[in-house]
């Protein structure tokens, strides 16, 4: 292999070792008490290498919160809570079901999106702003299974799931081993309050 060739492949091997670190530590710790020395340490690269491919710590905690979406909200929430129903109704009930098994993990640690905001307070900041935007795409999601399911108020009735969803996973870090339950009964409630003549959803409540 050439010597270009053999760099190129050590800088890309180096940039995936960074961005798990990053990664690993960001769930479990939180941005503001990891700093570049030690997402550098657990990877085990030289830290121009990571300066080479994000040149603050700011470029690193968007490159996970943009992969913390597609892990989590996409790959897991989204898809996981799409493949056990059909109905929209029963996929967004399937995001308890999904908390319910997310909490007991051993390694639950929270919400990423939510960590970063209570972290990074000021609304200019780019961790902030990019907390925003992926909670946003979650509210996407929820959006437009409501609109597949012809509930009522759809914009009123995402935000409010959201809000439940949020509510459960917080409650789960204050160790209430009933928080996915809960959070389940409430999204009953709400799912009464927006449901119309066109869906199945009183007859499921």
């Amino acid at each position: 292999m050439p010597r270009s060739e053999r760099s190129g492949a050590r800088e890309r091997h180096g940039l995936a070792r960074i961005r798990t670190a990053a990664y690993e530590l960001f769930s479990r710790e939180g941005i503001a008490s990891v700093g570049v020395d030690a997402v550098v340490a657990r990877a085990g690269t030289a830290k121009m290498t990571l300066y080479r491919n994000f040149p603050s710590k700011d470029a690193l905690v968007i490159d996970f919160l943009r992969e913390r979406e597609r892990l989590w909200t996409r790959e897991w929430l989204e898809a996981e809570s799409a493949r056990r129903a059909d109905d929209p109704v029963d996929q967004l009930l399937a995001i308890f079901d999904l908390f319910e098994e997310w909490f007991a993990a051993p390694d639950f640690e929270g919400c990423a999106f939510i960590s970063t905001l209570l972290e990074v307070r000021h609304a200019g900041e780019a961790a902030h702003r990019a907390s925003i935007e992926h909670l946003t795409t979650i509210r996407e999601i929820i959006a437009d299974r409501a609109r597949r399911a012809g509930l009522t108020d759809i914009d009123d009735f995402a935000r409010r799931w959201h809000i439940i969803m949020k509510g459960t996973i917080i409650a789960a870090q204050e160790g209430d081993p009933n928080a996915a339950n809960s959070g389940r009964e409430l999204a009953f409630l709400l799912l009464s309050r927006h449901g119309s003549r066109e869906t199945n959803t009183f007859r499921r409540l």
